[in-house]
């Protein structure tokens, strides 16, 4: 608990920077250049959030310490440089945004530590929110904050923007929550309040500060009608401006000011890290969508749900089940509902099945006084009840997605009292239709008086800008004026809001506010212009224009969601930081004269966004509206392509046979080498051919590193059709790799398979002519469509005539291989796609689980296992099989939490390494720590990749099978 600043005293005072190159310079002797991020393609990626606004940043940050947290307050205050903190960018309302220094807290603050039995979490900023759940998972808790977006979005936020979500209402929100707060103010104070002598600190190291915060509750206290109107406001949502109750709920300046931080959206302090008291997390849930006539009856049945007992209460109009009931998964029936219908998401959570039974008895009688459109049906299917909240949580992006090209999706939210929900929600149609908004939506936490609004505009011309501002000038009065409701509930004031604080707080209240923020960034330079705003019209300023790009991606609403799965994302760019820096190149294309900063990030797009994507479609997972920003990459990477590369990638299709002889002679002689010339000589040898590559082709060429391993040796075990249960392909990754360094070379992969199969005395046919086909992902994925569309039509055709015209099931050894086959049929001649038709192609995973497993004599077992599930597994849905599988092998399974992408993506590892080394950077911190008694996963390539970042070998989950069963 400290100020300290005078070890960067010695940078000059001068007039603002806007030269980013000059920020740097003077930056780079307190922080690594490394982390100084200046490049055009690096400034224009951080330059969005979630919201309708864009700024583009003089420089990106990203610290590691409080001390470079302290330099970087003393130098925006030198130079009069604007500084902003963000730490996942999902902020719907450009809390995250600047033209000044955007200090990224994503990238290193993420630590977490649960204390007390569960009772508390310990968080940084960084941290997922869904991560801080994971933690405490074990211990039946959870943190209080619950935001649809909690996957995504970051501790940073949820505490900044004081945010609430489906259930915890007002009692378990941020603010209520918090147990205690270590901040560095902008002068350089740090303090924790969890120490004993906290205020007492504060009132040393801040005499100024702590002084007008007790006259502020003077003065409060003094104003009876502000009193009873801030304590009238706060027992409903509410984040309009600076948390003011905070002044009547504590008396030492330290405990209110920690609880102003709270829902100050990044404008008072930097947040190092939290203490929250944690909630039980129910286990017993019990959910249905009920349906009624018309809004006003859904909203009508609220104050009986609630006094029942209900957790969580989301009312849903029309137009907002409409916007997702075409998507995949959702019921049929939604579609049949008349023009007037509305639903009412009710969800219970009991601690034990008595209560539960309670909570049953409770919802039927409410029930039974309703009029509803379709019989209520409760239920405690997770997966029924993840299927009623994909229809909850999916309705912003889904009116996203569907929203015109070059427009953006804006999604406000507002509290009204919950006795006048109904007739506001007719209000605000009527604004809708008023201003020609006529594909808006309405949903929100019914529970709260919470309603969300979602609309579709564009901001490229005057009249579109005009029209938003007459829009929200109306919503204004009919919110306040009418309501005297909350013009934000819980997505923080933000810049769309921050113009009306004084409208809806009142004079009094707002000066209060002023005096809160001049007192403590006296210079204005963190994070201004959001609460505290003097412009009328800042909520229609620095708007996102919205160019029409690809039609991968024009749906994009950057929310960010993808963000977190994606392997390249302390690496390189993020799927939305991609499309974001691709629509800025379009953006700058569609000018009169593209400049020097197209010109740049030309230059670096192919490494920054291409070349480190994994193309897994992972993001696509995440995605709201499944964007897989990995076709995207597919096919620029078909644009770089000479036809020379083209017909080259064409010729290996149609002789993949000989490609297979050459990568296994290639393997064989980079180990005679490195066993002649000593264990770098192939690492040496091929940096020197990546140089003349890259120099002559820009293109990258493998790297040799440790493990590599060597070719498959033997014959292929053949295996006669007569009398088969099923065929086995081995994929040609099978076929061309055999052990690892330290790895036993028997039995291989393949042998394993047969293995475990004659155990269970199940026959599988191995076709004599397996060399020369291919999954086409090699070619898929680099962008060789034709050369992709060569091999699967190949292989399909021979799978067609293996297995009996589609009599016998065909499994794949390889995860990947499996994918890529399974969904190849767009790439078929019209006559294979018959054939693939008749086809039944499986995983060695799932048909281990479902077909070998019950017959196999399980004799052994090893005390622990860890499992990396491969992505191709994760979106085949058959991830759960891997872990049930190595369950029946193991006295424990750990799958770790931040298990994801390798993102050895079939040879990206070789090509570029340090994405690899990136993607698996969490997951190996993860599992430093647990030792395991084996390590296993379904594809060879990506067992490479996690025995490179753990130094454990990663093998096929097939030999854990075999040794279980072994006599």
């Amino acid at each position: 608990m400290e100020t300290s600043l005078e070890s960067a005293s010695q940078i000059q005072i001068g007039d603002q920077l806007a030269d980013p190159t000059e920020i740097r310079q003077l930056l780079q002797e307190l922080i690594d250049p490394d982390r100084i991020l200046i490049r055009p393609i690096e400034r224009i990626a951080f330059a969005s959030d979630a919201s309708c606004y864009r700024l583009i940043p003089r420089a990106v940050i990203q610290p590691k310490t409080a001390e470079e947290i302290k330099h970087l307050f003393l130098f925006s205050h030198e130079h009069e440089i604007p500084l902003v903190f963000r730490a996942g960018g999902t902020s719907l309302s450009g809390q995250a945004i600047t033209d000044g220094i955007l200090v990224d807290i994503g990238r290193y603050w993420r630590n977490v530590r649960v204390e007390k039995n569960g009772q508390t979490i310990r968080v940084q900023p960084g941290l997922i929110g869904q991560q801080a759940n994971n933690e405490l998972r074990l211990y039946g808790r959870k943190i209080g904050p619950d935001p649809a977006s909690i996957a995504s979005c970051r501790m940073g936020g949820i505490l900044s923007n004081n945010s609430s979500g489906m259930c915890c209402g007002v009692v378990q929100n941020a603010y209520h929550t918090l147990s205690s707060l270590t901040f560095i103010l902008p002068s350089g104070t740090q303090i924790d309040t969890a120490d004993l002598n906290a205020d007492n600190i504060f009132h040393l190291l801040e005499p100024q500060l702590c002084k007008t915060l007790l006259k502020l509750k003077t003065k409060i206290e003094g104003n009876t009608a502000l009193a009873t109107r801030i304590r009238s406001k706060y027992k409903t949502k509410n984040t309009t401006g600076y948390s003011l109750n905070a002044f009547l709920d504590f008396d030492r300046a330290i405990d209110i000011f920690s609880h102003l931080i709270i829902g100050s959206e990044g404008t008072l302090a930097f947040i190092a890290e939290a203490v929250l008291k944690t909630v039980p997390d129910y286990p017993l849930k019990s959910t249905s969508l009920l349906l009624f006539p018309d809004l006003y009856a859904a909203c009508s049945a609220i104050g009986a749900f609630t006094a029942a007992g209900a957790a969580a209460l989301e009312v849903m109009d029309r137009a907002s089940l409409r916007s997702v009931e075409s998507q995949p998964g959702i019921m049929p029936y939604l579609k049949e509902l008349p023009d007037a219908a509305a639903g009412l998401l009710v969800e219970f959570q009991a601690p034990n099945e008595a209560q539960r039974r309670d909570f049953e008895i409770s919802a039927t009688a409410v029930v039974a006084t309703l009029t509803l459109q379709r019989p209520a049906e409760f239920t405690s299917d997770p997966v029924e009840q993840a299927k009623l909240w994909k229809i909850r949580k999916g309705m912003f992006p889904s009116v996203g997605a569907v929203r015109a090209a070059g427009t953006t999706a804006l999604m406000e939210d507002i509290a009204i009292p919950v006795d006048r929900l109904a007739e506001a929600a007719t209000d605000l149609r009527a604004l809708f239709s008023k201003h020609g908004y006529d594909n808006a939506i309405i949903f929100g936490h019914a529970k709260d008086g919470n309603l969300h609004f979602v609309l579709t505009q564009g901001f490229n011309t005057e009249f579109e800008i005009g029209r938003y501002r007459e829009f929200m000038d109306d919503v204004v009065e009919m919110v306040v004026g009418k309501y005297d409701g909350a013009l934000k509930a819980e997505h923080g004031t933000g810049r769309n809001m921050a113009p009306f604080v004084e409208t809806e707080w009142g004079p009094d209240a707002y000066r209060i506010m002023q005096e809160l923020k001049a007192v403590t960034d006296p210079h204005n330079l963190l994070n201004p212009g959001v609460i505290v705003n003097a412009d009328p019209l800042a909520h229609v300023s620095d708007l996102k224009q919205m160019p029409v790009v690809e039609p991968e991606v024009d749906k994009c609403i950057e929310c960010g969601f993808c963000e977190h799965s994606c392997p390249s994302r302390d690496l390189t760019l993020t799927p939305r930081q991609r499309i974001v820096v691709r629509r800025e190149m379009q953006r700058l294309k569609d000018s009169d004269a593209p400049d020097a900063t197209y010109a740049a990030l030309d230059c670096d797009f192919p490494y920054m966004a291409l070349d480190t994507c994994a193309a897994d479609g992972l993001c696509a997972t995440d995605c709201p509206v499944q964007i897989d920003t990995g076709k995207l990459t597919k096919r620029f990477r078909t644009m770089r392509h000479s036809p020379m590369a083209a017909k080259i990638a064409e010729t290996a299709a149609r002789n993949f046979a000989l490609a297979e002889f050459g990568a296994r002679f290639a393997l064989a002689a980079g180990h005679l080498i490195e066993s002649t010339f000593g264990p770098n000589s192939m690492t040496a040898i091929t940096r020197q051919f990546d140089r003349v590559s890259r120099k002559l082709f820009d293109a990258a060429f493998w790297k040799w590193s440790y493990p590599m391993p060597k070719p498959r040796r033997g014959k292929l075990p053949v295996q006669p059709r007569e009398g088969a249960d099923a065929v086995y392909y081995p994929a040609c990754i099978s076929r061309i790799m055999g052990a690892l360094p330290g790895e036993s070379e028997e039995p291989s992969n393949m042998q394993a398979l047969l293995n475990i199969a004659g155990r269970a005395k199940i026959h599988l046919h191995i076709p004599r002519d397996l060399a020369g086909h291919c999954c086409g992902v090699p070619f898929s994925s680099k962008g060789f469509d034709a050369a992709n569309n060569i091999a699967v039509n190949h292989t399909i055709e021979s799978f067609y005539r293996w297995s009996d015209s589609g009599r016998l099931p065909i499994l794949i050894d390889t995860s990947p291989c499996t994918y890529g086959l399974k969904t190849c049929r767009p790439q078929l001649t019209p006559e294979n796609q018959q054939k693939f038709d008749k086809l039944r192609i499986l995983d060695s995973v799932e048909y281990a689980q479902s077909t070998i497993l019950p017959k196999l004599p399980i004799v052994r077992k090893l005390p622990s296992v860890a499992l990396h599930p491969v992505c191709s597994a994760s979106k085949m849905g058959i991830a759960t099989k891997l872990t049930a599988l190595a369950q029946s092998c193991s006295e424990e399974v750990v799958v770790p939490m931040e298990a994801g992408c390798c993102a050895f993506a079939g040879d990206r590892g070789f090509l570029h390494p340090e994405l690899t080394a990136s993607a698996t950077q969490s997951e190996a911190a993860e599992l430093e720590s647990r030792p395991q008694d084996g390590y296993f996963s379904s594809s060879r390539t990506c067992e490479i990749g996690m025995t490179r970042a753990t130094g454990k070998l990663y093998r096929s989950y097939l030999h854990l099978l075999d040794f279980a069963s072994r006599p």
